[in-house]
């Protein structure tokens, strides 16, 4: 019985590691250049759509720009993107955000977001270590708090993840990490 299981499960890993590669995010080996312009792109979408994340950047002593991420699962999920850090408006180093979950899950989407450093030592942090994992530390806002998180936000909160641009659908309960690792493109 546990032989079928364990061939099941490695079945349906496949199939979901399969719709997330059959997704494609899009970016590819161009390097350096096409992830800044796509981080360039979502910036800006950013900044007009939720007019408060300006003055939210403003005051980040980083934030880290995910242009892309593209998530699948069927049980077994993943996700997966690229973007750059940026401090005071210049990028300073490129990242990959790779996720795994397990659980109750079916479907696809495709998202952004945003990682808001609001303090010096977070940055610091997340900048030292060889792979970061969304932790405890993390608070995630909406996109409807987008047009106010600016004035909301306190300097209590040492990261703060704003996810955007949602397509596609993902449904089901799951555990879940995500893992920063700083890359060069």
């Amino acid at each position: 019985m546990t032989d079928i299981s364990s061939r099941r499960g490695v079945l349906l890993g496949l199939g979901a590691t399969g719709l997330l590669a059959a997704c494609g995010n899009g970016i590819g080996g161009n390097g350096s250049g096409q992830i800044d312009a796509r981080v360039d792109a979502t910036q800006n979408y950013l900044f007009s759509r939720y007019p408060g994340t300006r003055d939210l950047a403003s005051r980040a002593a980083g934030v880290l720009y995910m242009p892309l991420i593209t998530e699948a699962g069927l049980i077994y999920g993943g996700s997966y993107g690229r973007g750059a850090l940026r401090i005071q408006g210049a990028t300073v180093d490129y990242y990959s955000s790779a996720k795994a979950s397990i659980g109750l899950q079916i479907g696809a989407q495709q998202y952004a977001h945003a990682l808001f450093f609001m303090t010096q030592p977070a940055l610091e942090d997340f900048r030292r270590s060889k792979g970061w994992a969304a932790a405890a530390d993390l608070r995630y806002a909406t996109p409807e708090e987008g047009s106010s998180i600016g004035k909301a936000t306190t300097e209590i909160d040492p990261v703060i993840a704003l996810v955007f641009g949602q397509q596609g659908l993902i449904a089901g309960a799951t555990l879940a990490g995500v893992k920063y690792t700083r890359i060069i493109p």
